[in-house]
């Protein structure tokens, strides 16, 4: 079968790594696979057996206006057709808002768009400071989604679709992320410059959604009875101002973006996940997959789906710096059996094999 994936670029997002993910796995069971960036920014490890097309000048970011949408999408279409000589897509998936948005006024054939986040929380969070943005931004995406085939990457993620856009109309499949967990396994033996243990470590770009200044005040509770905390993100002066306000310039380290963070997940005696709300949060899984504790905000949605069975101590409210701060201290104090949780559901080759079916079914679709 034939695999198209759209993206707006290979910046160090979880979505993006889960793209390369889903096409290195496509391409092992004898898939052809084309990736496409709208933007050639690449941060990254690109599998080596991924063809990837670029469709921008090199390094340059493209205008997420509307002239900017228009011309990505000429570009797209123009590509896109190129790529479908001789043989056509049987799926074409793209991911996150600006590329689906660009894919859909590509009018590309056997179209999905992969939704990889709890859409409504993002509306709801711009709502308490800008109001007329957030139902501008809810209007946007019940015109992109509500006309169009849909992937979801938790069943959270489906029930937010439906439930709280409204999205009832449209099809939807439920499709984990993929996880390789030899692969994982084998990258977290990598050797690393790692600061000296013991240290709790949490891994995400610096955005309002992650909430870095909830970890922090739950952090300035401990006073030092704690290990040192590990943000594994980029340095932000507004990041370091949160640090430096809470006194905790000593007790916390930005370690950076790391192309290879698993051996800074191994070698962690907890990692935290405290975001308002996510998608399916993929460190989560990798984490477990590597035998770290982990303590999440049970946010919308994944967290409760991947650890309520087998750990429902390790989810606490979402915006609670107090009960964030018990739950470290009560993993760090009893760490608990990594044995009970079963990751089965997430194995690459079931996910890939999902993607395989969805590409039948696409085929047959009477508008594809």
């Amino acid at each position: 079968m034939k695999f198209g994936f759209v993206v707006t670029n290979l910046a160090g997002g979880g979505a993006e790594k889960v793209i390369l993910n889903i096409g290195a796995a496509l391409r092992a069971r004898g898939h052809e696979v084309q990736l496409v960036l709208l933007e050639d920014v690449v941060e990254h490890a690109v599998p080596a057996a991924l063809a990837v097309h670029t469709l921008s000048p090199s390094k340059k970011r493209i205008s997420k206006g509307v002239l900017g949408k228009h011309l990505a999408a000429h570009r797209l279409r123009r590509a896109m057709a190129e790529l479908a000589y001789p043989r056509p897509f049987d799926i074409v998936i793209s991911t996150l808002p600006f590329a689906d948005e660009v894919a859909i006024l590509a009018d590309l054939p056997r179209h999905w768009c992969r939704i990889a986040n709890t859409l409504s929380v993002e509306v709801a969070r711009l709502h308490q400071t800008a109001p007329r943005k957030a139902a501008r931004r809810r209007a946007r995406y019940r015109r992109l989604y509500g006309s169009r085939p849909l992937i979801a990457v938790s069943q959270g993620v489906v029930q937010d679709l439906r439930e709280r856009l409204g999205l009832t109309n449209v099809p939807i499949e439920r499709i984990y992320n993929p996880f390789d967990i030899a692969a994982i396994r084998t990258l977290a033996r990598a050797p690393a410059r790692l600061p000296g243990r013991p240290y709790v470590i949490h891994v995400g770009r610096f955005a309002p959604q992650k909430r870095h200044d909830l970890l922090l005040d739950a952090w300035a509770r401990f006073g030092t009875k704690l290990p040192r905390l590990i943000l594994l993100t980029e340095p932000a002066a507004e990041l370091q101002a949160m640090i430096a306000a809470r006194g905790l310039v000593d007790r916390v380290l930005v370690a950076g973006f790391q192309l290879n963070p698993y051996p800074w997940i191994a070698a962690a005696d907890l990692l935290v996940l405290c975001s308002d709300h996510e998608g399916l949060p993929n460190v989560l899984i990798e984490a477990l997959m590597l035998g770290t504790p982990v303590v999440s905000t049970d946010c919308p949605s994944g967290p409760r789906e991947i650890l309520g069975d087998a750990f429902p101590g390790a989810l606490v409210p979402v915006n609670d710096a107090e009960l964030l701060a018990q739950a470290i201290a009560q993993a760090l104090a009893e760490r608990p059996n990594m044995d009970r949780i079963d990751l089965s559901s997430y194995h690459v080759d079931i996910v890939a094999a999902a993607y395989e079916r969805l590409a039948e079914q696409s085929k047959e679709r009477p508008d594809a």
